[in-house]
């Protein structure tokens, strides 16, 4: 047999058994949460025209997406990302409407790089989008939803880093520095290459004060004190009032009761230009990298025709799955299947017992005995696969529990 039948592509893998069990189970916790949010459910396709994921509407490079072409050679990809392709639905199927719209998704999504050797090139996400509301409020309710989210999935240490994407804005205008040097220092403090952003930002012809500002990203995460501190570095508008928005959303945080799971980094930054005022990423103990990320994104709508401020995250679930397990977080499991063994010649009288428990909901696994193993062999095998009991019909009138 050719070996490759029974393997996966890189970056792929088959998720069965308890695995498969326990993360459609957080799956399933998640979405419950949305509902308490009154978050809509949309499904949209697994891939669509590539227009609707390029650089100025998507957050992955056209080099990181899987492309193929259709009978009429349009170009299409699999989705890197769903929240354009809920950008678009929305502007199609509520182009009028002004009124907060909520919605939820979950599926899976394709990143072909080599930055993730390792990692999954197909990966489960569930999130939501807050659609027509600009507030703070909005902010703080997506951000309360997101821990809500993770608390219901059994995590319980965890920690919510805010940025805001205005006040990175606000220092480049207050500089008055070009497009190109601005993506420069962009993909500098992206990288976390403080070093590199120091001797970059020395060799620029800027008042010293604004070199301090940009320099000082490197120490710019922590709590409330660190937003003070932020605070004394700029003087232009757009950078105050960035500050003055986290203030408030950390404020309505509080009355969630959630403070204790939020910090802050103004060093988030984003390589494209997706999001537009407060960001976000979640961190737990188990895994390298972010099992949550989401924002605000107001000038995405517009590009499919809708001018409609929105907000939204997106949970990973493989990394909040690996996160869970070196955790050691228990993630309780229905095993309340039951398993009816049967004789043939006891049929009917089997198929009408199994169809009573199913309409009594319960689940029902119906298996005629075979004449190659015994019943000690599927005692066993019932056991393996955690069945809460076998029913044996010894005769079509006598039935032993197991």
């Amino acid at each position: 047999m050719n070996e490759k039948l029974l393997h996966t592509p890189e970056g792929v893998r088959d998720i069965y058994d308890a695995e498969c069990k326990k993360k459609k189970k957080v799956i399933s916790q998640i979405h419950h949460v949305l509902e308490l949010y009154s978050y809509q459910d949309i499904d949209t396709p697994s891939f669509e025209y590539f227009d609707i994921f390029n650089m100025d509407k998507g957050s992955a490079a056209s080099n990181e997406m899987y492309k193929f072409f259709d009978r009429n050679n349009n170009t299409l990809v699999l989705r890197p990302d769903i929240t354009p392709s809920i950008a678009r639905s929305v502007a199609k199927y509520y182009p009028e409407e002004q009124l907060p719209i909520r919605l939820c998704y979950a599926g899976n999504t394709f990143l072909n790089t080599h930055q993730h050797q390792g990692k999954l090139s197909e990966f489960t996400q569930i999130g939501g989008e807050l659609i027509n509301d600009d507030s703070s409020a909005a902010d703080a309710e997506i951000i309360a939803c997101v821990i809500h989210c993770l608390l219901a999935a059994g995590l319980k240490e965890f920690q919510i880093e805010i940025g805001e994407v205005e006040f990175f804005k606000g220092m480049i205008e207050e500089a008055g520095l070009d497009d190109e040097t601005e993506q420069r220092i962009k993909e500098y403090i992206h990288s976390k290459n403080f070093f590199g952003l120091t001797e970059f930002v020395n060799t620029l012809e800027i008042p010293e004060e604004r070199k301090t500002a940009l320099k000082s990203f490197e120490s710019l995460f922590g709590g409330l004190d660190m937003l003070d501190h932020a605070e004394k570095l700029v003087t232009n508008a757009t950078s105050l009032e960035a500050i003055a928005r986290m203030r408030k959303v950390y404020t309505a945080l509080t009355s969630y009761g959630y403070e204790k799971y939020v910090s802050f980094d103004l060093s988030m930054i984003n390589r494209f230009n997706y999001y537009t005022g407060i960001v976000f990423r979640g961190y737990t103990y188990g895994t390298g990298d972010a099992i949550v990320k989401g924002g605000r994104y107001n000038s995405l709508m517009e590009k499919f025709g809708k001018k409609a401020p929105s907000v939204g995250f997106a949970i990973y679930v493989d990394d909040l799955m690996s996160a869970i397990a070196r955790n050691k977080i228990d993630v309780a499991l229905d095993y309340s299947n039951v398993l009816v063994l049967y004789k043939e010649e006891d049929q009917k009288e089997a198929i009408a017992y199994a169809c009573k428990l199913r309409a009594e909901d319960q689940k029902v696994e119906l298996v005629r005995m075979s004449r190659r193993h015994d019943l000690q062999e599927y005692i066993d095998y019932a056991h393996k696969m955690h069945f809460a009991k076998l029913c044996y019909f010894e005769a079509a009138d006598k039935i032993t529990e197991y």
